[in-house]
């Protein structure tokens, strides 16, 4: 075995993790798998012998390929931090989850709590990521963010307030998110008003992300949300359910094509955000290929 084999091989031990890494940092898969060439472009320039622990060499060489597509995407972006920008969800058939998703998955990566990691700063999603996720301490973290490791703990720690205040982790038992989204989408379709009123949380939250066309937004409160979903229910679209990034959510078509992917966050039985990629560029690059039976 000669040395590019060698390294090669001890490089692919670690990919998983490194995606892992670098969706969570990006929110887009393609994204994730640019970050990790990249990395491995890097690591083939090094003296990859003088490397101790080529893990965490890679891991902080992923995180800086990342924190750079970071800050070079919000350049080429127009709109304010506050706009709505649904990342890449990872779809697969509700009836499980692919096995090469399921590291990219972990940690309840759904996709409501990749929308709060789209309103953070670069440097606080790192930190956020690299410390609570990854468990990488500060002093590794600090350099790569030119930081203290106490301003890059007040980095994940700011970071990690906004997480808790989104509330973004869902009930656990998919039985149940099942049933709250198929009730919601029940009383859609029969424009119950007051039954979908009672499946939402009163303060739920509905964030549609339809590209550069008016449209983006966020909706609040149980009744405003009710409103929208009987409109969109009359719209004649074919509604399958799937897993969205491991939680129950909807993909919808019109003749067969694409027109949105919602994930739904249910928490205490009732459904908390909604989180609408209607992109249809955005929306053509997906990989949907799961749900073909």
């Amino acid at each position: 075995m000669d040395d590019n084999q060698w390294l090669a091989e001890r490089f692919e031990a670690h990919r998983a993790q490194l995606k892992a890494v670098a969706y969570r940092m990006l929110g887009s898969v393609s994204e994730a798998d640019d970050a990790v060439q990249e990395a491995w472009i890097r690591l083939s320039r090094s003296d990859a012998g003088e490397i101790g622990n080529l893990g965490g060499w890679l891991t902080t060489a992923v995180a800086r390929v990342s924190l750079n597509m970071l800050h070079a995407r919000r350049t080429r972006r127009e709109e304010s931090l506050d706009a709505v920008h649904v990342p890449e969800p990872i779809v697969d058939r509700v009836d499980g989850t692919d096995p090469e998703h399921e590291a990219l998955l972990a940690d309840s990566m759904g996709l409501a709590l990749l929308v709060v990691l789209e309103k953070l700063s670069p440097a606080e999603r790192l930190a956020f990521v690299l410390h609570d996720m990854f468990a990488v301490p500060f002093d590794q973290i600090a350099p790569i963010v030119d930081r203290s490791p106490e301003a890059a703990r007040q980095l994940a720690s700011r970071a990690r307030r906004r997480v808790r205040l989104e509330e973004t982790v869902p009930d656990s038992d998919p039985r149940t998110q099942c049933e709250v989204v198929e009730a919601f989408l029940v009383a859609a379709r029969e424009g119950d008003f007051d039954r979908l009123v009672c499946v939402l949380h009163p303060d739920a939250v509905l964030r549609a992300d339809v590209g550069p066309a008016p449209g983006s937004g966020e909706v609040r409160g149980a009744e405003a949300i009710a409103r929208q979903a009987v409109t969109f229910s009359r719209l004649g679209l074919a509604i399958e359910l799937a897993l969205i990034n491991g939680a129950v959510g909807v993909v919808t078509r019109r003749d067969g094509e694409p027109e949105s992917v919602a994930g739904f966050t249910v928490r205490g039985g009732r459904i908390a955000t909604i989180d609408i990629l209607a992109d249809p560029e955005r929306l053509r690059r997906l990989d949907l290929t799961p749900l073909d039976w």
